[in-house]
């Protein structure tokens, strides 16, 4: 093994690994041909897996996935997939801030709400449900909004998207047309999972996916406002950076987990 790294240095010009009568320690250099050479492995065992499709998908799956889908719907999930493809090895990246795809060397990336414009190939899974919430401690303290006008009188939880570098919009349905705003807000957020928490303290009006609510709205924590002005379903897409390449294992995760879009809507 010692000279067959000592060959690669040859070859490459540079440090691997730094040698002592001691200890050995890689170097930055090693630690960066490491990962590269992980990931053209990865690549390699892909395409082998293409030409023989008798085999059954496998090696590492590296999936980037927000943090309320992670939560809500692909971890209690997750078990029947392994069940069914126990050879991919997941690597799970959920946040909710924006990922390079080939520099990270994910496989896939999963997000919610509208695409910006990509180089990457992408593809619309289905949509999830949205509703606007708030505390019963909020309600008392604020009341309790009636119409989206009475909006401006209240405190909202904005959430700052760093993947479109915007406030996203509420988006609600009235008189069969979507209406478009940005509530007045108390306090502005890039992460789901404090979001969640600020509208369970109380803080303010949040709007959230359905999935990532329905238990705090099922043991009261948390109470659906304006149902009649119902929020807009956001559509779930999948981005991955070679349309006439898609390795097996990526293909059956986006498969699958289209399918368990349908059902969460059903």
């Amino acid at each position: 093994m010692s000279k067959a790294i000592q060959q690669i240095e040859d070859d490459l010009g540079v440090k691997l690994i730094h040698r002592t009568t001691r200890k050995l320690s890689v170097t930055a250099e090693g630690e960066a041909f490491y990962h590269r050479a992980r990931l053209v492995l990865s690549e390699v065992n892909d395409m082998m897996a293409s030409f023989s499709p008798t085999l059954p998908p496998r090696g590492r799956l590296r999936i980037d996935v927000p943090l309320a889908l992670a939560h809500a719907i692909l971890i209690p999930n997750l078990k029947h997939f392994q069940s069914l493809y126990p050879d991919i090895d997941v690597i799970l990246v959920s946040s909710d801030k924006k990922t390079d795809l080939i520099s990270e060397g994910v496989d896939c990336l999963v997000r919610l709400g509208e695409l910006q414009d990509s180089s990457f190939i992408s593809r619309r899974l289905g949509d999830i449900r949205m509703v606007t919430c708030a505390a019963p401690s909020y309600l008392q303290q604020y009341g309790r909004p009636e119409t989206l006008a009475d909006l401006d009188q209240h405190r909202a939880i904005n959430f700052f998207s760093d993947h479109s570098r915007d406030v996203m919009e509420w988006k609600f349905t009235k008189d069969g047309k979507i209406v478009s705003l940005r509530p007045v807000g108390s306090m502005l957020v890039d992460n789901s999972d404090i979001l969640l928490s600020c509208g369970l303290a109380g803080l303010g009006i949040i709007q959230a996916t359905f999935n990532a609510l329905a238990p705090h709205i099922a043991s009261g924590a948390l109470e659906e406002i304006l149902t009649q002005y119902p929020s807009v379903s956001k559509p779930v897409s999948v981005l991955y950076p070679d349309r006439h390449y898609l390795s097996p294992k990526v293909r059956v995760f986006i498969d699958w987990f289209s399918e368990v879009l349908t059902m969460q809507n059903r």
